[in-house]
């Protein structure tokens, strides 16, 4: 068959089959205006719960002034080439000292992105001899890196440490015949559900089995532990991540991303990172503006207190309403409903267009047929009033879906 003839039947995929209802409205939807909590959708403001601009520092002031400063004296194309032919600067590797500091680590080395640089992570630590052994419910950039591994992989569910020790026990009888080491791969905060990663249970056992951890903690920089420092710091056990991956996507609002560990190993990324070796450096304006977001975060612990304040305010109301907000120990705070697609559509087209609230929904084949999550991501600059119109809204939804409300034909927000 043709590639494209397979491409046309395919009808876009399991989830681009919905784009003709979906698409520009509950996929690729525009939210337009200042970056913030009151945002425009489709003409109108919406109180928006979509971001994960965690601390706020999109649209602070000094981070909009660094980031202009920085365009406006180095451009958007300096420094041109790849870190290891022409594109190392010292304010690279300054910024790389600064984060490996703050994070409890001997080094740490740039990123361009950070789902590329999980993928190139994973693909540079492994061997075809090395075995890993990774969380059921791992982000997407996990998964993808895991597919590059020639080796062999142990899955284990969902931080049951229990099944965790068990794929342990698989993996260290594979790592002894083939002579190769094993790698744990879990994150601190996991994005969909927003509970932790056992990260002070998975360091306990390497008492009982030798193997390395790597964390993701795309989710806890900035959120997590003292200071922002993450969710190694908020166990205690940075030490006994061997690996620790950041992005500055989440709480930095920014681009980039950059991984922590020994010298060594960081020295060792550097020189066989094949997104990086092969890819342009991090623009100048990025890296100059990432000084003043981490200037922030460590000079401003009130920005997490903030955070923090309307996350505890936010999960409270919802579980004193009888919500289920599952095991959130983050500010990512999923909503479960019951309902089927098309409910599930008018339920958000209800909460945008009558309620003007926004937040994003997850619907089958991201989750099983007949569920639904309203994914609710707080930051610092939302407000208590927020909190209460959003808790106020929700109790009606809830209401209308119990009462079947919902159940008629998906509407066609496309051609609107």
């Amino acid at each position: 068959m043709d590639i494209f003839e397979r491409i046309h039947k395919n009808a876009g995929g399991p989830i681009g089959m919905y784009q003709k209802y979906s698409h520009g409205y509950f996929s690729f939807p525009k939210l337009e205006g200042e970056i913030g909590p009151h945002m425009i959708f489709r003409g109108k403001e919406v109180l928006n719960w979509s971001l994960n601009n965690y601390l706020g520092l999109a649209n602070h002031p000094e981070v909009r002034k660094a980031d202009a400063e920085g365009a406006a004296k180095f451009g958007m194309a300096a420094p041109m080439g790849a870190r290891m032919m022409s594109g190392q600067t010292k304010y690279h590797e300054q910024l790389e000292r600064e984060l490996a500091a703050f994070v409890g680590k001997e080094d740490a080395f740039l990123l361009n992105y950070g789902y590329q640089g999980m993928i190139s992570i994973i693909d540079c630590l492994l061997t075809p001899n090395d075995v890993a052994v990774y969380d059921a419910e791992a982000h997407a950039c996990i998964i993808d890196g895991l597919r590059l591994h020639k080796g062999k992989r142990f899955v284990f569910a969902h931080n049951d440490m229990e099944s965790l020790r068990k794929q342990l026990g698989h993996a260290t009888k594979v790592a002894a015949e083939t002579g190769g080491g094993i790698l744990v791969i879990t994150e601190g905060v996991f994005g969909m559900k927003g509970d932790l990663g056992k990260l002070d249970e998975i360091v306990a056992m390497k008492s009982d089995f030798n193997f390395r951890l790597l964390v993701d903690d795309a989710h806890g920089f900035g959120t997590m532990g003292e200071g922002g420092r993450g969710t190694a710091s908020h166990f205690g056990v940075t030490d006994g991540v061997d690996v620790l991956f950041n992005t500055f996507a989440k709480s930095m609002a920014g681009i980039g991303a950059f991984v922590s560990s020994h010298k060594y190993i960081i020295d060792y990324l550097r020189y066989n990172m094949r997104s990086q070796t092969y890819a342009k450096s991090l623009p100048m304006p990025m890296v100059i503006g990432a000084f003043k977001r981490l200037e922030l975060i460590k000079n401003h612990p009130e920005f997490q207190q903030n955070l923090w304040k309307i996350v505890r305010a936010l999960q409270q109301g919802f579980r004193d309403r009888g919500f289920n907000i599952g095991n959130t120990q983050s500010p990512v705070t999923p909503v479960y409903l019951k309902g089927d697609v098309p409910e599930a559509t008018n339920l958000v087209v209800d909460l945008r267009e009558n309620y003007n609230l926004f937040c994003s929904i997850v619907v089958y084949p991201v989750i099983p047929k007949g569920e639904m999550i309203l994914r609710i991501i707080p930051t610092a600059v939302h407000t208590m009033e927020d909190v209460e119109v959003t808790l106020k809204a929700f109790d009606a939804i809830r209401g209308r879906l119990e009462a079947g409300e919902y159940r008629k034909p998906m509407p066609n927000m496309a051609d609107k």
